[in-house]
């Protein structure tokens, strides 16, 4: 879609990005989606949309729980590596979110782990919110799990330093136009790299009006994975439930 190579389309196809968060914990990916399916209630025939699905932790795991879930994401090594696990009900495709994938297809969407806001554009934030509302079906819900932004700027760490598999990583944080920005830069094997994760500051009016626009209606707004209600000051999450 964009001309422009865009920051996601590289970083996430890096070895380097899975790597640095080679670490990240499944046990907190798990508690959520127990908790969002105990809330959810989806049926066994219920059809769920990873949107953003990485290399697909949580479409696993949705899954090993029986349920028939497809995974899409923009990066290729993201979906390569996903693909090892298909089965007759987890499928993986690689596709551009802002993008339709299958109108009506879904009776649950859920883009999780702040995977949105990635775009240079507002108006792109707006497409690809339209493109997941169709993909739903009429009277299905889609999920969005974001960083409380206010919250995450208040406790930025402007700079660390992290080592992870012999690679020491300088990682730097800043707010620039709007945008929460992290550069990371490392060297492996002679050579220098540099790579940029830029996340728009979304809040949640940004959100209301992104809602109003795609004609989705919400349902329920929770502040963290224990699906606990949202406080602007103390929620480290805020996750919407909306109803198309």
């Amino acid at each position: 879609m964009a001309q422009q190579e865009e920051w996601f389309s590289t970083w996430f196809d890096s070895p380097y990005y899975h790597i640095l968060y080679s670490n990240r914990d499944d046990r907190d990916a798990r508690l959520f989606m127990d908790n969002l399916l105990a809330y959810l209630h989806p049926k066994p025939q219920h059809k769920i949309l990873d949107l953003a699905c990485g290399k697909g932790r949580h479409s696993r795991y949705l899954n090993q729980l029986g349920y028939d879930v497809t995974g899409i994401d923009l990066s290729e090594q993201s979906i390569d590596y996903a693909r090892q696990y298909e089965n007759e009900h987890l499928h993986f495709d690689v596709h551009d979110m802002r993008e339709v994938y299958k109108p009506e297809a879904f009776d649950f969407v859920l883009n999780l782990f702040t995977s949105f806001g990635y775009f240079e554009s507002e108006t792109e934030n707006v497409v690809a919110l339209k493109a997941a509302a169709i993909n739903l079906k009429h009277g299905g819900k889609l999920v969005i799990d974001f960083m409380n932004t206010d919250r995450t700027i208040e406790r930025l760490v402007s700079h660390e330093q992290k080592e992870v598999q012999g690679i020491v990583f300088d990682i730097s944080r800043k707010v620039e136009h709007d945008f929460i920005v992290k550069t990371i830069r490392f060297e492996d094997k002679g050579q220098t790299y540099c790579f940029e994760e830029r996340v728009r500051a979304l809040r949640q009016e940004n959100f209301m009006e992104y809602f109003r626009i795609a004609q989705l209606r919400l349902v329920e707004v929770f502040g963290d994975y224990k699906l606990q209600a949202f406080d602007p000051e103390k929620s480290e999450r805020i996750i919407f439930v909306l109803k198309k």
